[in-house]
């Protein structure tokens, strides 16, 4: 008996030691590919193996930061249930009553899914269309799903980024995948683990600047196994991998008021604004409460011509009349102007091939009612008598030559030492040469907002915050805070006043006498048009010349601000390359832009 017992234990052991040995050939030695043909399959390692028939994975969200509005309402991010479709065998799916039951639930026939399943080489979300988001189920679809006895479909949790209740925003902005600019970045991180070539990365506005903050710890997908015959592996379906920080993903509370927002670019769209922008901010601190660019992002972020991508309120043009306030603060700053003085227009200035939009002119006129019924002959005489130095240092001095918009130069805490919450925002500019080199005809069209001068209109509506802070020059800011997931705060963006501004600030009586004037722009100047509404409101109109492919244009504008004796808002809009002689859309978008703003709480 005990010899028969050692011959099978020495049998037993034989056979265990053949299969270790097969075993550690197959996972170590390289092997040849075998032809489909015959039925063989390649000599690859068990472990490459493993990689090919244990799952199918499917990210559910990226572990990306979201933005809230100043009030706590989110702009981006949203969970909600979602049927999720996984490569299985078609003979492994389940009966063909339950797969006509689930078509019915997605609202297709059996054919169109069953077509679109054969078609799947990895998992994927089920869609409507195939450039919309994943499918929203309501609470009963999803039950029913979950009823159904069916493989390679489950029901799961999805994060959506953008959210489908209204339209892209260009001050949020896109992310998408860019291992390029991962490779050249962030080497290390990639080397480390933390970051990978597949996640996805800020295109445009904050989500480009905030990137390095918001692009979390980690994403959450889902696994679902089968074997090498795609055939679901009983008894370990789906499995979750999320990280575990409790500090992530962040929270950035912008300063934009959502609800005002959403109305604007409704507005926009109603008013025919096709090209341009309207910008909101707070006049208490220059806070951005609202940007509205147009043309509007595309759906789900498709390229069209490219111009989509344009933030307007950030891109700086011609601005026309409206840098007669810059005149006006340089001459008055400079006493190249008496007061009560008054100027002779007769509509023609008699060079430069300048002359007065009013035909016949505006007779004798003061510098401020000049600035109120937009008279070019009154602020080229000004601007001839100005220095190229004394106006360069006013538009210093007001903010309109450099980029405006929040930022640090030095290192501070978890922020680079180039941080900028508006990396897109152009400069301003005055003179397109040396100031030295700059002669009498130069002067005169600079000093009417044409020639080389340029203005965002982010600068624009800052101006008027400048002005109304007797010269002291804010930062406007997008974002205020940076939160963790678990309550507190990982970084603020304080409100900041006179940053950096390369020239001395005006005195606080220049800034008066243009808010006068800007009083009597809309009480009996060039926008009496818009003296009935919510409130009474002040502003200069600008209307510039310009060239878009070969066909004269117009860029029209409008910065003020609202209500004259309590201001809340400060206002600019620009409607780009308008027809030649059309009405002016800024000023009447103007007003409708302030009496929404009115009605905000």
């Amino acid at each position: 008996m005990l010899k028969r017992i050692v011959i099978a234990g020495i049998c037993m052991s034989i056979v265990l030691l053949f299969f270790i040995g097969r075993l550690a050939w197959l996972q170590l030695l390289p092997g040849q590919p075998g032809t489909a043909a015959h039925g063989t399959m390649p000599r690859e390692s068990w472990k490459r193996m493993a990689v090919v028939q244990r799952q199918r994975s499917l990210v559910l969200d990226s572990g990306r930061g979201d933005f809230v509005d100043r009030y706590g309402k989110p702009i981006t991010g949203e969970t909600y249930e979602t049927p999720a479709l996984f490569p299985v065998h078609p003979d492994a799916r389940g009966s063909e009553t339950d797969l006509a039951k689930l078509a019915g639930i997605l609202g297709v026939g059996l054919p169109e899914l069953l077509a679109r399943w054969d078609q799947m080489t990895a998992p994927d979300f089920w869609r409507a269309t195939t450039d919309s988001s994943p499918y929203r189920l309501s609470r009963e679809q999803a039950e029913r799903i979950r009823a159904l006895k069916t493989n390679g479909v489950r029901v799961l949790p999805y994060r959506n980024r953008y959210l489908d209740s209204f339209d892209a925003k260009h001050i949020i902005g896109f992310t998408s995948q860019h291992p390029e600019w991962l490779m050249r970045a962030h080497p290390r991180d990639l080397r480390e683990g933390k970051r990978r070539l597949t996640e996805q990365v800020g295109g445009s506005g904050l989500e480009k600047s905030l990137d390095s903050l918001l692009h979390g710890v980690g994403e959450t997908s889902v696994s679902y196994f089968i074997d090498g015959r795609n055939a679901p592996l009983h008894g370990l379906d789906l499995r979750i991998v999320q990280p575990k920080n409790g500090y992530y993903p962040l929270k950035a509370v912008t300063t934009i008021d959502l609800s005002l927002q959403n109305d604007l670019e409704d507005y926009a769209d109603q008013a025919g604004l096709k090209e341009g922008a309207i910008v909101v901010l707070d006049a208490q601190n220059a806070d951005i409460v609202a940007m509205v660019s147009r043309p509007k992002l595309p759906a789900r972020f498709q390229l069209a011509d490219g111009s989509e991508w344009v933030n307007h309120a950030l891109k700086a043009v011609e601005p026309g009349s409206i840098y007669k306030l810059v005149t006006a603060a340089a001459a008055l700053e400079n006493k190249v102007v008496r007061k009560g003085e008054r100027f002779h227009c007769d509509g023609e200035y008699g060079k430069y091939g300048l002359s007065c939009w009013k035909h016949g002119g505006h007779g004798d006129i003061t510098l401020e009612e000049g600035l109120a019924q937009s008279c070019n002959i009154v602020f080229a005489t000004l601007a001839e008598r100005l220095r190229s130095e004394q106006l360069d240092r006013t538009a210093a001095a007001l903010g309109v030559k450099d980029r405006i918009g929040w930022h640090n130069e030095k290192a501070t805490g978890l922020l680079s030492r180039s941080f900028r919450l508006l990396e897109e925002e152009e400069k301003g500019r005055l003179f397109a040469a040396d100031s030295e080199a700059v002669d009498g005809g130069v002067m005169a069209q600079s000093g009417i907002g044409q020639r080389d001068v340029r203005m965002t209109p982010l600068q624009a509506a800052n101006l008027i915050v400048t002005l109304l802070h007797g010269g002291h020059v804010w930062e406007p800011r997008l974002v205020s805070e940076i939160d963790y997931a678990s309550g507190g705060s990982m970084v603020e963006f304080p409100s900041r006043i006179d940053q950096d501004l390369g020239g001395s600030r005006i005195h606080p009586s220049t800034a008066r006498a243009l808010l006068r004037g800007m009083e009597e722009v809309v009480t009996h100047g060039t926008a009496s048009s818009i003296r009935q509404g919510k409130w009474a409101l002040a502003g200069k109109t600008g209307t510039a010349e310009t060239v878009k492919d070969g066909v004269q244009r117009n860029h029209q504008w409008f910065a003020g601000y609202g209500p004259v004796k309590s201001p809340r808002y400060a206002i600019a809009v620009l409607a780009a390359n308008r027809p030649v002689g059309s009405h002016h859309l800024a000023t009447r978008v103007f007003r409708g832009a302030m009496d929404i703003a009115a009605r905000q709480p």
